[in-house]
């Protein structure tokens, strides 16, 4: 192997922290330590034959970036092993990547299931784009599987869920749900964005699909958009890549530079946001003024003995960077919110600084109020992705704000 590049064997032998900072190297005849930015949109080739054989996929090489480049070929094999998946595919934001995952295979008269407590943009998808398209939808309660195996039909091709939702942090047993996807031959996607690769692994647990947001932690400092999907080779080279070929949700050479270089530091960064979320956590659930802590790493999560299955940084179980809570009224949840020092009222997740929101006026406002009511997100409801600053200065804003 040269020392300028890596093969997908030789990484997938790595532990995770190295995969995170060498996976998928390719350095270029200068021998460059840091990976190269090219921010080109073509490239030349030296003959007619060469095009020709580049276009008809007769020899290997890029032909242009909306399809592919190195940088962001880089950022697509570190991706693809610390997922665990075959392959990989990086596009321009999230909800290019959660969109991109379900229209490149769906077609009329096609049948998808989805748990019901969805991002805004992603319920959006679902219940209001699809149907244009002659694609039926089912929505069901994550955590009932009764409800999953009967909203299958005959048509069911798609399974779509959140695990943690956003913004309630219900967590569904994806190794059950994919078992009945299997047995009705249904792709079962997974948003990932919550727990991230180093908490979670749907492919293990038996999804086809999984999609993230690496605007979140794996960016991790509010920088730049990006999305991605993951899954089997014949799924991304069949399916996926001829669909974003042709419709362009490209992602940025520059913001894929920008991914990579923070993946360097994902797996320390992302124990101190878990650490910082379990402490706030149980501060929250003790203080008289929060009815209610939604965090999968309490014993109180409706969910907790499958969140302690299923979700684990380096063997241990954990509940992520995310809490929700609820102090009763849109009017206290306000007050709260302009009563913190530190903490930004922003609706992005998944920085190093500690944000909070109120999903039912931001995230989640597209919704009709009654079926906000419905999925659990309440006028009362709060949001708080936590950051990297110094723990117990995050618990005395919290403290200050609800005093």
């Amino acid at each position: 192997m040269k020392r300028n590049q890596n093969d997908k064997k030789t990484a997938a032998k790595w532990r995770t922290d190295t995969q995170l900072v060498r996976g998928g190297t390719l350095r270029s005849e200068f021998g460059e330590t840091s990976e190269a930015i090219f921010m080109n949109s073509g490239f030349c080739y030296d003959s007619a034959e060469i095009a020709e054989s580049r276009f008809n996929g007769q020899a290997p090489g890029y032909v242009y970036s909306r399809y592919l480049n190195p940088t962001l070929k880089m950022l697509e094999d570190r991706l693809a092993l610390l997922e665990g998946a075959e392959a990989a595919s990086v596009m321009g934001s999230g909800m290019a990547a959660v969109f991109a995952s379900m229209m490149c295979f769906l077609k009329a008269g096609d049948h998808v299931v989805a748990s019901r407590v969805l991002f805004g943009s992603c319920y959006y998808i679902i219940t209001e784009i699809l149907p244009r398209f002659g694609i039926t939808y089912t929505l069901v309660d994550g955590t009932d599987l009764d409800a999953w195996r009967d909203a299958f039909c005959s048509n069911t091709t798609c399974v779509f869920v959140e695990s943690p939702a956003n913004p309630t942090l219900e967590v569904v047993d994806i190794a059950a749900i994919a078992k009945i996807c299997k047995q009705h031959k249904a792709l079962f996607i997974v948003d990932n964005i919550f727990a991230s690769p180093l908490l979670q692994r749907p492919l293990e647990l038996g999804a086809d699909i999984v999609v993230y947001s690496t605007t979140k932690h794996m960016d991790g400092h509010g920088r730049c958009l990006g999305g991605a999907v993951l899954g089997s080779e014949s799924f991304i080279t069949e399916k996926l890549v001829p669909f974003y070929r042709h419709t362009g949700p490209h992602l940025s050479p520059f913001n894929a530079w920008i991914i990579l270089k923070s993946l360097e530091s994902f797996s320390l960064r992302m124990e101190r946001h878990c650490q910082n979320a379990q402490r706030i956590a149980e501060y929250l659930e003790g203080h008289p003024k929060i009815e209610r802590v939604l965090y999968p790493g309490l014993p109180s999560h409706p969910q907790y003995e499958i969140a302690s299955k299923q979700m684990k940084i380096r063997g241990v179980s954990n509940g992520g960077a995310l809490i929700a809570f609820s102090v009763g009224s849109k009017e206290a949840a306000f007050k709260l919110m302009n009563g913190l020092e530190i903490i930004d009222i922003s609706n992005n997740l998944g920085d190093a600084k500690s944000l909070i929101t109120h999903p039912a006026t931001t995230t989640h406002s597209n919704i009709k109020p009654e079926e906000r009511e419905k999925l659990g997100i309440g006028e009362g409801l709060l949001r708080l992705s936590v950051g990297l600053e110094d723990v117990e200065d995050l618990v005395d804003d919290l403290a200050a704000a609800l005093r």
